[in-house]
């Protein structure tokens, strides 16, 4: 796989472990720096997520190795790390494998999927 540019890109949630938050309504808006092309955020909400933050850097494999919080709508705080791995699709969408872990609450460990989506932009 070639370098993985993730600036603007969106995400949504295919699958995820039943300890997992995310879910098919939640919605990632993925950025990267373009001081130090290694950092990537994203921001997330939608479903049981209210509002959350992912703070990843990117490795030599282009794994992301990523922390991320959240408030969900039970106004609980909720942290975890998680390593994403890209999947390059047919159709040059990107599919992320993630293999988390709850740092608060249980400190269980889940696995989930997230695919880009493209954004359509809304016209006058």
């Amino acid at each position: 796989m070639d370098a993985v540019s993730y600036q603007n890109k969106t995400f949504t949630s295919t699958s995820n472990t039943v300890n997992g938050e995310v879910n098919t309504a939640t919605v990632f808006h993925y950025h990267q720096s373009h001081n130090d092309a290694r950092i990537v955020w994203a921001e997330y909400t939608g479903g049981s997520i209210a509002k959350g933050f992912l703070l990843a850097t990117i490795q030599s494999d282009y794994s992301l190795d990523a922390r991320y919080e959240h408030i969900n709508i039970r106004g609980e705080l909720m942290t975890g790390k998680c390593k994403s791995t890209p999947e390059l699709l047919g159709d040059g969408r990107l599919r992320l494998h993630e293999k988390w872990q709850w740092t608060s609450g249980d400190e269980s460990c889940g696995e989930s999927v997230v695919e880009e989506v493209e954004v359509k932009e809304e016209g006058i």
